[in-house]
């Protein structure tokens, strides 16, 4: 890169930091460097002699890479090539090992076991997906060593994490796009938890199987009956002032999850009254987080945002949201913040353009927060190019989201 190049790219680091209202000394933190040198390669008196350099700044900065060069990357986002590269073995390991057939391996203890899965869940809930993926195919081969080999403790216990990793698992494939893998976990998931019999885990295992189903595009009436069937079994279980209301949690769930379910088919009374019963469920059961669902009465705040979206009702549901405001950030949930911005970016996104300003922020703010989640969420890349075609003046942001998700260079698919 010669002098010339370095200065350029320099400027246009000083020029996004300065957007982003970010001090030298916060941005060089962020990218492992000094605040001098930061100072110096934004006044092109220092070049950029590693290509390295220039991603860390941008994954400082929240940018592209080919925000800073302008040249188009086709290299592939790495940390979804990282995150996709665990799938394969998660794959194997649901589909060639089964709770009655294993493979003779030795599994490790089953304490050891349940903490790596827990570890598992939290790299999930804050989406580093190559993390929550990285060595889940073992475990999950493990734990149904131990469903088979291990005494009646062990095996319940077993059954219970696996039920938990088979959650990990179909939420990393489904947020990466691999639905085939994620249908597979939500089954696996579901069966063992029949298996152990508990109610409350077998509402979850419902939960994850329909949210599985729901986004591979499966036919509606599969996910329908299957969260009817389970809300059914468990409305008498369902008691939130027990001391252990994991029950009603997983009832709550169900009930977001089948409004959910109501208001893609256009149901609209259904909807709000699946809507009710759980908010009802969440003011009782207070924040709950089991297997990092986040059920609760912020939650349920949330899921009306979404839902509203589904029903056409988005502005009117943001402005609803946005005048009693709730503390998202207090579930400490990257994947639930980032979420809330892009629901907002597609409920102000149904304004027809008159709040498109709004709508980019919220879709770059969720990118800088989860940039993964975002960028292989089908919804948001669609928004992208709607927006990006009614543009009628170039606006950095909206040209950086353009980088960002790969569309192409900025302004290419306006009409």
């Amino acid at each position: 890169m010669d002098a010339g190049e370095a200065s350029v790219i320099g400027a246009r680091v000083r020029m996004i930091r300065r957007r982003r209202g970010l001090s030298l000394v916060v941005v060089a933190g962020l990218t492992g460097i000094t605040k001098q040198y930061l100072s110096a390669l934004e006044l092109g008196k220092r070049g950029f002699n590693r290509r390295g350099l220039v991603e860390d700044l941008a994954n400082a900065l929240g940018c592209s890479v080919a925000d800073l060069t302008g040249q188009p990357d086709l290299a592939p986002d790495r940390a979804s090539a990282e995150a996709l590269a665990t799938l394969p073995e998660i794959g194997m390991a649901l589909s060639d090992v089964t709770l009655d057939d294993v493979p003779d391996v030795p599994a490790r203890p089953i304490e050891q076991l349940a903490r790596l899965v827990a570890q598992a869940t939290d790299h999930l809930d804050q989406t580093r997906y190559a993390l929550s993926g990285r060595g889940l195919g073992m475990v999950l081969i493990e734990l149904q060593v131990h469903v088979v080999t291990g005494d009646t403790e062990t095996r319940q216990r077993a059954l219970a994490t696996f039920v938990e990793a088979c959650r990990v698992a179909m939420s990393t494939a489904k947020f990466l796009g691999q639905h085939t893998i994620a249908v597979l976990a939500g089954r696996r998931g579901y069966d063992a938890a029949q298996r152990l019999g508990d109610p409350a885990l077998i509402g979850f295992g419902a939960y994850i199987r329909s949210n599985a189903l729901m986004n591979s595009g499966a036919a509606r009436g599969r996910v329908t009956h299957l969260l009817t069937a389970n809300i059914e079994t468990l409305a008498e279980k369902a008691d939130p002032t027990v001391p252990d209301p994991s029950t009603a949690e997983a009832y709550g769930l169900l009930h977001t999850y089948a409004a959910l379910d109501a208001a893609r088919a256009h149901r609209a009374a259904d909807a709000r009254d699946h809507l009710r019963e759980a908010d009802a469920i969440a003011r009782r059961t207070g924040e709950r987080n089991t297997m990092a669902l986040h059920f609760g009465p912020t939650d349920m705040a949330l899921a009306s945002l979404a839902i509203a979206v589904e029903l056409g009702d988005g502005p009117a549901a943001y402005d609803r949201l946005t005048a009693h405001p709730i503390n998202v950030e207090a579930l400490g949930s990257a994947n639930r913040l980032a979420t809330l911005h892009i629901d907002s970016a597609r409920a102000l996104a149904q304004a027809q353009g008159t709040r498109d300003a709004d709508t980019i922020r919220h879709l770059d703010r969720a990118d800088r927060i989860a940039p993964v989640l975002v960028r292989n969420d089908p919804w948001a890349r669609e928004l992208v190019v709607v927006l990006d075609r009614r543009a009628r003046r170039r606006v950095w942001e909206l040209d950086s989201l353009c980088n960002r998700f790969g569309l192409g260079r900025p302004g290419s698919t306006r009409r």
